[in-house]
């Protein structure tokens, strides 16, 4: 009953796309007038192709940005390894993911733009790659995706799988509810990222039999090589920061650089030395950053124009992609942002504390709240959340809060050397115990349920899914 009903919603999906794919195509042009997407194969997002398909077996995997896209690369790498007779498609949906991450995948994996979840750009997507199996990152339920592969025989498998308590709530309502109980139905393999995430994904009636726990990719980070030019630009970088004071603001979302801020020009006063690094989430949210603080007479050099770090300059933003594995070496304390206001969802620790970082954060953390559990489980210095007092926030705004509170955290770093180095070795020591194997747990749950079945008929032959173009 739950599957018919499930169909009856999904057709209703999947009509409705069908009849706003025009208005959809006409945004996608819209973007692409913008900027927004790629200039030249943003016909990809139609489900075109801009390369040729191998014969042999293909996997496809899918990230939807940045982050997700760096978490596949060494399974993808260990993949290709194992198995080399295996064609790897990646796929993302952000320009700001395709600009970093093709220049740090194998030179033998296909890269290509995903397409739009509407039934032709997928169906002409699945029809020309003819994928033996989807490997998809975290949260990516497209249904049109999902179903069509599904319809075609391929192998679908939900890597890192997670969802936001407001999914999960959304899910979870009756509407959606046989819906997405009917896509987790057709998944070959589920890795949660978390035992919680797998009692989300269960409530939702996905299949226990196929619910495994390898652990958690974004903790499998990797050094990746660096041109020439980059290296003797950190250098050039590192040596302007020595014998100064430095701390680094990650991964900010608009809104939070008054915490940071804030928290900079109080650090000042004690320290007239210090560097505050402040690298936004988007580099554009960086330049608007610099014009404000330049408008109020501040000194600011950003990466982008490749300014020098003068003596009289306090504040340094990164308006770049790709460089913040590179960046967390050149500071000894890493403040991950996305997480300091209400409704934020955090961002990966794991860089920081892999770099050797004293790693700290704010409450707002979402799903990341398992990573930094089980880091503070390795060793309690590991993670320090920068806590808020609710009541507080009635009489002071949260900014100042926030500020006032990241000050006399990281102001503790900079007078206690031994508190900065034994947070810096513990961030280190939890890294290397959760990163420990990971990428090789992952195989080999891929091995037994989905590559070892190339061999054999059925689902996962390379030639036998014969898609069919439908409404």
């Amino acid at each position: 009953m739950a599957s018919n009903s499930g169909e009856v919603v999904y057709k209703i999906y999947r009509a409705l796309t069908y009849g706003l794919s025009p208005l959809i195509r006409l945004h996608l042009r819209w973007r692409k007038f913008r900027g927004r997407e790629h200039p030249f194969r943003w016909r990809e997002r139609l489900g075109r192709p801009s390369a040729h398909r191998p014969t042999g077996h293909l996997i496809w995997f899918h990230a939807v940005s940045l982050g997700e896209g760096l978490a596949t690369i060494p399974l993808i790498k260990c993949c290709l390894e194992k198995r080399p007779d295996v064609t790897v498609l990646m796929t993302t949906t952000t320009t700001s993911a395709f600009e970093v991450i093709k220049n740090k995948l194998p030179s033998n994996v296909i890269y290509q733009f995903a397409p739009l979840d509407i039934p032709a750009a997928m169906d002409a997507f699945l029809h020309y790659w003819r994928p033996n199996a989807v490997m998809l990152m975290e949260s990516e339920l497209w249904p049109n995706l999902v179903m069509g592969a599904a319809r075609n025989g391929i192998a679908l498998v939900l890597l890192n799988g997670r969802m936001s308590a407001k999914s999960f709530q959304s899910w979870s309502k009756p509407v959606f509810l046989p819906l997405v109980a009917l896509m987790l139905s057709k998944f070959s393999l589920i890795l949660p990222l978390s035992t919680l995430q797998g009692i989300h994904f269960q409530l939702l009636q996905a299949p226990p039999l196929f619910i495994r726990y390898p652990g958690d990719l974004k903790c499998a980070t990797e050094d990746f090589d660096i041109s020439e030019g980059d290296k003797k630009s950190l250098e050039g970088f590192q040596a302007n920061l020595f014998h100064r004071k430095v701390w680094m603001a990650s991964s900010i979302h608009k809104g939070e650089e008054e915490v940071f801020i804030r928290a900079h020009n109080m650090l000042k006063q004690k320290h007239p030395d210090i560097v505050t690094i402040i690298v936004p989430r988007k580099p554009h949210l960086g330049q608007e950053i610099a014009r404000k603080l330049q408008d109020e007479g501040v000194s600011v050099a950003l990466r982008s124009h490749s300014h020098e770090l003068t003596p009289g300059t306090n504040i340094y933003v990164v308006d770049t992609l790709g460089e913040l594995r590179n960046l967390y070496r050149l500071t000894p304390i890493a403040v991950i942002g996305g997480s300091f206001l209400l409704g934020s969802t955090g961002h990966n620790l794991s860089e920081a504390a892999a770099a050797g970082c004293a790693v700290l954060t704010g409450h707002h953390i979402g799903h990341f709240s398992h990573m930094v559990l089980e880091m503070q489980r390795v060793n309690p210095l590991s993670v320090l959340q920068i806590e808020t007092s609710i009541s507080c926030i009635f009489f002071l705004s949260l900014f100042q809060i926030s500020g006032e509170k990241l000050e006399e955290a990281v102001s503790e770093l900079f007078d206690n050397v031994k508190i900065l180095e034994a947070r810096r070795e513990a961030a280190k020591q939890a890294y290397h115990a959760l990163s420990t194997g990971i990428v090789e747990n992952f195989w080999v749950v891929l091995d037994f349920h989905i590559f070892k079945k190339l061999t054999r008929n059925g689902f996962c032959e390379a030639e036998n899914p014969t898609i069919k173009l439908k409404l």
